[in-house]
């Protein structure tokens, strides 16, 4: 998890690269790093094949290190380019082959021995200089950690960009919030109103106390304070989990869809062309600051 330079973690992207690379002798080591968004954290590896032995070792460091996200790592060596060299000779090989050979004519004696041709000849007898493995696995594992390292620099750096979207979309929501909640009361009011006139005429003068109940109960129905509070909390929520930092993708996601449930039985709710635009516009906020969190580790 990463934190700011004062120790508090901070909201992470899915998105980021970074790479690595040391000069040897025999060539350029590059290691790569590249994610994007994903449900789950997924690895994945590039590796050549004189490398392939050290990939649990560089899948569990990055497991500790990342949360979520669709992940690359891609390590690759390029070798440098060197005049033309005499053809080495497998030494290893060669006393083995010798020891076979030896073997087999003291079962065989009549069998011929054999040539220097065929020695040669020998698969693997003669190549490139092996390369160091183990010294490559090293220097393999410590470039890791500093692309790593600006990896996770990077992951941070966009995060906090997503982050204050967010909060711009969050303070549009409570000013949304702020401006229909007090018109709430006189639109119930002026509602039960006209309802209660067009019943009265309906009716042609029936039982006004059984009128007053009906509208008292209809606009019970339409009354959204309810959302309204609910809308206010899920919003302080989320601007404390945005503020706490860390892997908070899981818990946003779910937040937007809390939100999105309010915002829509507010639209339904509404008798009010305010309140109806109002619940349109929360309904684009929370589409837009949902389309955003999917980027959040």
């Amino acid at each position: 998890m990463g934190v700011t330079n004062h120790g508090f973690p901070m909201i992470h992207s899915m998105t980021g690269y970074a790479a690595a690379s040391r000069e040897f002798a025999y060539g350029v080591l590059n290691v790569e790093l590249r994610s994007v968004n994903h449900r789950y954290l997924d690895i994945q590896f590039r590796l050549p094949d004189d490398l392939r032995a050290i990939e649990p070792v560089l899948r569990e460091t990055l497991a500790a290190q990342i949360g979520r996200g669709k992940v690359e790592c891609r390590v690759s060596l390029n070798a440098a380019p060197a005049a033309p060299k005499a053809p080495q000779l497998n030494e290893e090989l060669l006393r083995q082959l010798l020891a076979l050979n030896a073997r087999v004519h003291a079962a065989l004696p009549e069998a011929a021995c054999l040539a220097t041709a065929d020695i040669l000849r020998w698969p693997g007898m003669l190549g490139a200089e092996a390369l160091p493995l183990e010294e490559l696995k090293g220097a393999c594992r410590e470039l890791l950690g500093t692309a790593l390292a600006e990896f996770a620099a990077a992951r941070a750096r966009e995060g906090e960009k997503l982050k204050q979207i967010m909060l711009e979309r969050v303070a549009a929501v409570e000013a949304c919030i702020a401006g229909i909640t007090p018109r709430i009361p006189q639109v119930i009011a002026a509602f039960q109103e006209r309802l209660a006139v067009r019943l009265k005429e309906a009716l042609a003068g029936g039982e006004e106390e059984r009128i007053r109940q009906e509208v008292a109960l209809f606009a019970t129905r339409i009354d959204v304070d309810e959302e309204l509070s609910r809308l206010t909390a899920h919003v302080a929520e989320l601007k404390r989990v945005l503020a706490a930092g860390g892997a908070a993708g899981k818990k946003l996601d779910f937040m937007m869809q809390e939100l999105n449930r309010e915002a829509n039985t507010l639209g339904s709710k509404s008798v009010d062309l305010t309140v109806t635009q109002a619940a349109l516009e929360l309904k684009l906020l929370i589409e837009q600051m949902r389309e955003q969190v999917q980027n959040i580790e």
